[in-house]
């Protein structure tokens, strides 16, 4: 949900140098330690099982993740006031993650402990060699990931060995609409229909700029599938069709917002009937009332869904005594118990990435949620449609180029 390349990422190192003055110091129990530019994590051997003091852990998120784990953080922190004394949050933008955390790497000072980000921020930071191998060298004690349900697993598969998964949803493509423009004989089964109720309905389709929004990026990588193409991962050689239906889809959209906010307040204003969408992004504006409540949902025929997960880093140069309590949090948000706090008000549905993290196991808050603004036919499509994971960064990076140079430029 919400996050962007590694071009963007990387030229925003400038900005990052500026946030990276303003990040919350690192306070508590186990000060990180210098180790020079690049500074590679405390061997395995060095880390001990318990911090020798409560650590204060700083954590930066730039991926909303703070909405599905800060209650997790939140139980873990009470109940283990000997390994952390306390937790402080900031948010940030995925462009800004490596101008923020790598002069602190360079410089061996990290204000951040921990940061959670999705797929570009882990990629990103992975490019500029900013974060510990913290599955490979630790593995042995995040044994709750053995309990990773399938897509989740393959998501955790991206991370190279170096972050964690902590939360996972199907994501979509979906189609949003509302009900008192778009009747339900016209809403569309197949791209195709889509084409066909766009050219009849100019300026009242659109999505955001793909490298902005996790919808926009969700309906980017669904196309293929859905068209076709002769290879849904390879955006560069094998999306013949899909660049030709954006190109088509383009003439009858007249801007495209960078971010997914401006797409909700577009259906919620009536200035846009239809939007492409996923799990979370059709249920939490509904619940928080960003978007009227009978705004309506479908699923297209034939897809496949491009699924999305959330994972924890850690920041090379980071003392054992952090790492060590970090892996002590991780391993117990993995457990099903607090992993199901994940379910929140529905920004990531479903939102837990571990096995038997079942809704009856998530606050009643959140069950309350679901009943009402979830869709009784959503589990039924996520068990039995096929999943497939994200591109790869570098092959992301040059979708999102080519969508920019070819279908967005001048409109966004």
């Amino acid at each position: 949900m919400r996050r962007t390349t590694l071009q963007v990422a990387t030229a925003a190192a400038a900005l990052g140098l500026l946030l990276s003055a303003c990040s919350a110091p690192d306070t508590g129990g186990g000060t990180s330690t210098a180790t020079g530019s690049g500074g590679s994590p405390a061997a395995s051997g060095e880390v001990p099982d318990k911090p020798s003091a409560p650590v204060t852990l700083n954590i930066l998120d730039v991926a909303g993740n703070s909405k599905l784990t800060t209650s997790m953080v939140d139980a873990f922190v009470q109940e283990n006031p000997d390994v952390i004394s306390a937790v402080t949050w900031e948010s940030g933008g995925a462009p800004d993650l490596v101008g923020t955390i790598k002069p602190q790497v360079d410089s061996g000072s990290l204000q951040v402990d921990l940061v959670m980000t999705g797929t570009d921020g882990l990629s990103a930071g992975i490019d500029q060699d900013l974060w510990i191998p913290l599955v490979t060298d630790y593995g042995d004690r995040l044994s709750n990931q053995k309990n990773y349900l399938e897509p989740a697993a393959k998501m955790q598969e991206l991370a190279e060995g170096f972050g964690a998964v902590t939360t996972y949803y199907p994501s979509g493509p979906l189609i949003q609409y509302n009900p008192d423009v778009v009747k339900d004989a016209d809403v569309p089964k197949n791209p195709q229909e889509l084409l066909d109720w766009a050219k009849a309905n100019p300026g009242k389709f659109g999505y955001a700029r793909p490298a902005n929004s996790g919808p926009g990026r969700t309906f980017l990588q669904g196309l293929p599938y859905m068209l076709g193409d002769k290879d849904p991962s390879d955006p560069e050689n094998g999306w013949e069709k899909t660049w030709a239906y954006l190109k088509e889809l383009n003439q009858v959209i007249d801007t495209y917002p960078t971010g997914t906010g401006q797409v909700i307040t577009n259906m919620a204003d009536g200035t846009w009937a239809m939007i492409p969408t996923t799990t979370g992004w059709d249920i939490e504006p509904r619940a928080d009332g960003r978007e009227p409540e009978n705004i309506q949902a479908a699923a297209f025929d034939d897809f496949t869904w491009v699924t999305d997960a959330h994972y924890a880093v850690v920041p090379k140069g980071q003392s054992p005594d952090k790492i060590s309590a970090i892996l002590l949090l991780l391993q117990d948000m993995l457990t099903p118990e607090q992993n199901a706090k994940a379910y929140d008000n529905g920004y990531f549905y479903p939102g837990p990435s571990i096995e038997g993290a079942t809704l009856d196991k998530a606050p009643q808050a959140s069950q309350d949620v679901v009943k009402k603004f979830g869709r009784d036919w959503y589990d039924d499509l996520i068990e039995s449609k096929p999943k497939q994971p994200p591109l790869p960064a570098d092959k992301l990076v040059k979708a999102f180029d080519t969508w920019d140079r070819e279908i967005g430029a001048g409109k966004f």
